[in-house]
């Protein structure tokens, strides 16, 4: 039987075995349980930043936590106000991307709408962002979030603030702003191009121009303002204004085209004389009347309508560069190129049909073109009217130097009137005219005060009258010049005559005298009675009937005798009539009148002669040598003389290429280089 004390140790080991067979059961299910957990391990291993960074601020200070709930309620209400009206932008993108035809009033309303949303996101974006910032750099100097969660936030905020730029404020609506003002703009194109009309050329057909009236209803004025504000509101007035010119532009030209105004465009070398482009000068006065009066008086008025309200200088300045655009310009170039022509007497009263045109329009031209915005206008405007002024006293004061260089000049071979005499006392009477005369002396008047220089109307009372005296004195000349007597004596009694007719009941009639008229006239009388005693009057003698009488010497010497003088009455006639075929009287009436002086003067004598004496030779086989003239024929071919041949030109001209004057006067006989004629 064993001790108590062995049984007491193995009871001890028994129970020793017992829990070392449960521990290891333990550690068996541990490690299986260990096993199945080590995945769950790693997980939470790799979770474990993310939740330390989201219990970190339950271990911050707490002092911290309270202060940053704050910071979190000031930068929620800007943030929550931006967001909410980023969604009412992109609420009105429907409308504003519709028509502005449609409903104008309400697409503007709309538009503004966009306006203040954009200027609120502008103004309140910056502030929202501020705040976000405080929130960012509180969390970072207190560690109440993790380093990488703020660095995301940073990212962000910077995003943010590149809308605070003004390419980034721009993008605040997408592009919607300018998509609405884009429409805005050519529904102001649309407006004005509709109701832009060019005006019809039926209303210029009045002799006396009136004032156009706005060419665009007030419905449309008052839409074009409304959408103008908008525009300018966003900075796009230059726009307007470069749409306004163009439409009104090309409508002004419109109107002028029906009016053919291509001569605007011609240069100097298109043209050899003033006489060339004389009708265009007319109808240049006459374009350009209708141009300032009609078209750009219009289109002042228009400017003034529709920008009046943004300022003078802007509507001026708008105004300025339509007329300048629609052809203002070209109407002065062509004055000017005028003023740049070869000297010429027409083109002194072609250079006072343009002065008088632009003095007729000076008001106008002042009240349209006044302003610092038409500055180009007045500086053109200004140098042709001074072109005009020293160009017209110019030829004026020389005319009675040329027309004594045109004295060494032959006199016409066939004894009429030299052209520069009728030309000159035509062009005379015309200066002294009611058309020319105040025109002439305003000129004249300008252009000795540009020197300081006073100015009387007798200097140019007498300054024509001295030109008149100097085709005196050139018509005696001429007189002597001709070899031929009776040749000379056609000359004298041709431009005496022309001298009377031509200025009798005329201005510059009037200031000559009856006495010097009448002078001309018993002139033209006395050198008619010569010519016709030293010429026709003649001719009769030859047709004597002296010993035919009583046929002294019986019929067959009676017929001798007739045959002679016949034949010496057809000889002399044939003779003079072959030489004074190619003589001219110029005037009509004295032309007629002289030929039938000649007439009463040879016909009657030879009917008679022919009557008693022409049986004598008619029976004889020869009679045709004699009786060589019927008394009708005789008559006819006495009537058929002096006819003028066609004129080529009425003037004087120029000096010639070569440097030569075109009628023979040398150049040296020149008194400047830039004669008149």
């Amino acid at each position: 039987m064993a001790s108590p004390v062995n049984i007491d140790g193995i009871e001890k080991l028994r129970a020793a075995t017992k829990s070392l067979r449960a521990s290891l059961e333990k550690s068996r299910a541990l490690g299986l349980a260990l096993e199945k957990t080590g995945p769950r391990l790693e997980e939470i291993d790799h979770r474990l930043p993310i939740l330390q960074a989201a219990v970190r601020p339950i271990r911050a200070d707490k002092d911290a936590l309270v202060a940053v709930g704050g910071h979190i309620n000031r930068a929620v209400g800007p943030a929550a106000a931006v967001l909410k009206v980023f969604d009412a932008v992109h609420g009105l993108e429907k409308s504003l991307l519709s028509d502005p035809r449609n409903d104008l009033p309400g697409y503007l309303s709309v538009l503004k709408r966009l306006e203040e949303a954009l200027r609120f996101l502008s103004d309140n974006c910056g502030l929202a962002i501020q705040w976000l910032d405080d929130i960012v750099e509180y969390m970072e100097d207190n560690a109440l979030a993790d380093s990488g969660y703020l660095s995301n936030l940073k990212k962000s905020l910077k995003n943010l603030r590149e809308f605070e730029t003004a390419e980034g404020k721009a993008r605040l609506d997408g592009g919607l702003l300018e998509a609405a003002l884009d429409k805005l703009e050519n529904e102001f194109r649309r407006l004005l191009t509709e109701h832009s009309v060019p005006l019809a050329m039926s209303s210029s057909s009045g002799e006396q121009a009136c004032i156009a009236p706005s060419p665009l209803p007030v419905s449309v004025i008052h839409k074009l303002q409304a959408i103008l504000w908008r525009l300018i509101a966003n900075d796009r007035l230059e726009k307007c204004i470069s749409i306004y010119v163009e439409v009104r532009s090309l409508n002004v030209r419109a109107s002028l085209q029906a009016l053919n105004l291509d001569y605007l465009d011609m240069s100097i070398s298109e043209f050899n004389d003033v006489q060339s482009i004389e009708g265009y000068i007319a109808q240049w006065g006459k374009h350009l009347e209708f141009a300032v009066k009609h078209l750009f008086e219009a289109e002042y008025k228009l400017c003034n309508d529709v920008f009046d309200r943004i300022g003078v200088d802007v509507w001026m300045g708008c105004f300025s560069k339509i007329a300048a655009q629609a052809g203002i310009l070209a109407f002065l170039q062509f004055g000017k190129t005028v003023t740049e022509s070869k000297k010429d007497p027409i083109k002194l009263l072609k250079l006072l049909d343009i002065f008088a045109s632009l003095n007729k329009l000076r008001l106008d031209f002042n009240r349209l073109f006044g302003g610092a915005a038409c500055i180009e206008i007045q500086n053109l405007t200004r140098d042709l009217i001074k072109r005009v002024i020293d160009g017209a006293a110019e030829i004026f004061w020389e005319l009675l130097v040329q027309v004594e260089l045109q004295r060494q000049n032959p006199p016409p071979q066939d004894g009429s009137v030299p052209k520069l005499v009728s030309f000159i006392t035509d062009y005379c009477n015309k200066l002294l005219g009611d058309d020319y005369k105040p025109i002439l002396t305003q000129v004249l008047v300008i252009h000795r005060s540009w020197k300081h220089e006073k100015f009387q109307e007798r200097l140019l009372i007498n300054e024509v009258l001295n030109i008149i005296k100097a085709i005196e004195v050139n018509m005696d000349t001429w007189l002597k010049a001709y070899e031929d007597t009776t040749l000379s004596n056609l000359f004298a009694m041709n431009n005496h005559w022309l001298l009377f007719k031509q200025l009798k009941g005329t201005k510059l009639g009037d200031l000559l005298g009856d006495p010097w008229l009448r002078e001309h006239e018993q002139y033209k009388d006395y050198y008619t009675v010569v010519f016709l005693r030293d010429s026709w009057g003649k001719l009769p003698g030859h047709l004597s009937r002296e010993g035919l009488i009583l046929f002294s010497g019986g019929r067959a010497t009676a017929r001798d005798l007739v045959k002679k003088r016949l034949k010496t009455f057809n000889e002399s006639f044939d003779e003079m009539y072959k030489k004074q075929s190619n003589w001219v009287i110029t005037d009509k009436d004295l032309r007629e009148k002289t030929c039938q002086l000649i007439v009463q003067a040879v016909v009657p004598v030879y009917r008679s002669y022919m009557q008693n004496y022409g049986p004598l030779v008619e029976q004889d086989a020869s009679s045709s040598k004699y009786a060589k003239y019927s008394v009708q024929t005789l008559e006819k071919m006495i009537m058929s003389l002096y006819q003028p041949r066609p004129a080529r030109y009425n003037s004087f001209k120029g000096r010639s290429p070569s440097g030569k004057f075109s009628n023979g006067v040398p150049a040296d006989h020149r008194r400047t280089a830039s004669a008149v004629m």
